[in-house]
């Protein structure tokens, strides 16, 4: 999809099944999921009221994974029946003008009735975002996470190859992880280092509550030489989070893709974030 297409004008029928694909800063917010505390700002709250604004009416919107506070994305994937008749523009372009400045919509598009945001999801893809250097950035200060200690990238990425395949992660799951399993499929997990940037890019079927973030924390301490080489492996093997170590900050966290079977013919956007060199 180019970033200069435009969107259809003509009102799709009313109770149709729209994806919406959003990009967020998620420094502002509580996490992604609506909370029952008063004042606590969540980016579901700040979506469902730009959409229920256009719709004139109120619209509740599922989400293919549900980020923290703190945690950005590029390509988070909702969905939603549209209660009234409104062409793709508006759902695009309307809500856009709704919506506060770090948050925005990508795209649109009407969907089958059997698409669902979360479970039709074959797939997630996260990246780690480190600013490798002696200094912080005042410009992206809460786009990525500072590490002003030297990171071997390469040595990063093979100890973090241990972790592909089916494996229990307890090791990696915060102690709030409600899952009923810490059962996971990593299916890549690279380490690169990009100018001053040293990036964390991992997929898999789904993820434990602060899994990435703890996998950060361990490749970042064996990167720094703070761990030996093969850390990674005795925290995976111990299946114990109290060996894990620290938990990184969410600050350089991102949900950048999630997959969907091909018939749902959805578009294909950049990875992500904008600021990342390729």
């Amino acid at each position: 999809m180019s970033c200069f297409d435009r969107f259809a004008d003509e009102p799709l029928p009313i109770g149709c099944r729209i994806a919406m694909a959003l990009e967020y800063q998620g420094s502002a917010y509580r996490g992604w999921q609506s909370q029952d505390k008063p004042r606590v700002a969540t980016v579901q709250d700040v979506l469902q009221s730009a959409i229920s604004s256009i719709a004139a009416t109120p619209v509740t919107v599922i989400c293919a994974g549900r980020t923290d506070a703190g945690v950005h994305a590029t390509h988070q994937l909702v969905h939603f029946d549209a209660p009234v008749a409104r062409s793709l523009k508006a759902w695009v372009a309307g809500v856009n003008a709704k919506l506060p400045k770090d948050v925005a919509v990508r795209w649109a598009k009407r969907v089958p009735d059997d698409f669902h945001a979360r479970f039709s999801a074959t797939a997630r893809r996260y990246r780690y975002i480190i600013l490798n250097q002696a200094r912080r950035s005042a410009h992206l200060a809460d786009g990525l996470t500072l590490v002003d200690q030297p990171l071997d990238a390469e040595l990063m990425h093979r100890e973090a190859q241990v972790l592909l395949g089916e494996q229990d992660f307890s090791a990696f799951r915060a102690a709030s992880c409600q899952s009923k399993t810490a059962m996971r499929n990593i299916h890549f997990a690279n380490v690169s280092r990009r100018g001053r940037y040293v990036v964390l890019d991992i997929g898999g079927n789904a993820f434990l509550h602060h899994m990435v973030r703890n996998i950060a924390g361990v490749l970042i301490a064996v990167g720094s030489g703070q761990m030996p080489p093969g850390w990674t492996q005795q925290v995976l093997d111990s299946r114990d989070r109290n060996q894990g170590g620290v938990t990184a900050k969410p600050s350089g966290l991102y949900l950048v893709d999630v997959s969907y079977p091909s018939h749902y013919d959805l578009p294909e956007s950049p990875i992500g974030p904008d600021f990342l060199p390729c």
